[in-house]
């Protein structure tokens, strides 16, 4: 068996971690009209970082929440799939809001977060931030704002994620199909 491909180790993930800090703060200034929300259920690590960075860099307390799209996914009832909780104490109209996911794939988690998203009201702008962008393998027209890192995977390739808490960071693997079984 092939060892998996470390194709982001711990160090380059705090790099990539500030690196996206720093485009957010470019763009959203001081975050007064701009809400973070993760993706339940893997982009809520990745989102839980980002928020704890900003809000250093800052000063400030970026309003954040988790959002679950479990019900709002075309495939609900093909898979089984186990809901999240959503935590979002506060209403996104009017606001810009940047989606945190992990790994943007076929686009179709993304697509399934606008809807449920809506149950929040209407945003001014929606951006999205994801830390692996693979990007020849959409099914759904969505393109990422804020990338960490963009990985050409074919179908069956799988990019997972180790995050380490203890180091703070994330090493993100690259499987080949006969590495899975």
């Amino acid at each position: 068996m092939v060892a998996p491909r470390i194709i982001l180790d711990a160090e380059r993930f705090r790099l990539t971690l500030a690196r996206l800090c720093y485009q957010l703060i470019e763009n959203h200034d001081d975050f007064s009209q701009s809400v973070v929300v993760g993706l339940q259920p893997r982009g809520i690590f990745l989102s839980r970082k980002i928020i704890a960075e900003l809000n250093k860099l800052t000063g400030q307390k970026i309003t954040y929440g988790e959002l679950d799209v479990t019900f709002f996914r075309d495939d609900f009832r093909r898979k089984a799939l186990i809901p999240q909780n959503t935590q979002m104490d506060f209403v996104v109209e009017g606001k810009k809001v940047i989606l945190v996911d992990d790994v943007l794939f076929t686009g179709r988690s993304i697509r399934a977060s606008l809807d449920a998203l809506q149950q929040f009201g209407r945003p001014e702008k929606v951006e999205l931030l994801v830390l692996v962008d693979r990007r020849w393998s959409r099914e759904i027209p969505v393109s990422p704002d804020y990338v960490g890192i963009t990985v050409d995977a074919v179908f069956s390739e799988k990019v997972t994620l180790d995050w380490n808490t203890d180091q703070q960071g994330a090493i993100v693997h690259l499987l080949t199909k006969n590495q899975e079984d």
